[in-house]
């Protein structure tokens, strides 16, 4: 949930994480247990409360899941996953919300555990 691929010239380019699932959706006949998020512009998060966001609200996160996900999810492969699963979106999302400061205090914490 941590590989950050963030470029020296982050302003320009997208940044994307990670997204492990323990259940996963079914596309194909495959199940996808692995995804890519990427930190949502303004234009993807048009008609979401950021508040919704932040508190990692299940309508907020099955909204904003097609817009960001690599490979792309449907609203239904959003609506499929197990809670677990979207506790994972919704803490990967979530992450992309805090600034720098809230970073390095969940790095120390994480070191220290």
């Amino acid at each position: 949930m941590d590989n950050d691929t963030a470029t020296p010239d982050a302003a320009k380019k997208a940044v994307w994480k990670e997204c492990n699932f323990d259940t996963g959706f079914t596309r194909g006949g495959e199940q996808i247990t692995k995804i890519r998020l990427r930190k949502p512009k303004g234009g993807e998060l048009r008609g979401l409360n950021l508040q919704d966001l932040m508190r990692a609200d299940v309508n907020a996160i099955i909204t904003v899941l097609p817009r960001i996900s690599d490979p792309i999810m449907t609203v239904a492969d959003a609506e499929s996953l197990d809670a677990d699963d979207i506790a994972e979106a919704g803490g990967v999302i979530t992450g992309f919300f805090f600034n720098s400061a809230q970073r390095k205090m969940i790095a120390a914490m994480m070191s220290t555990s």
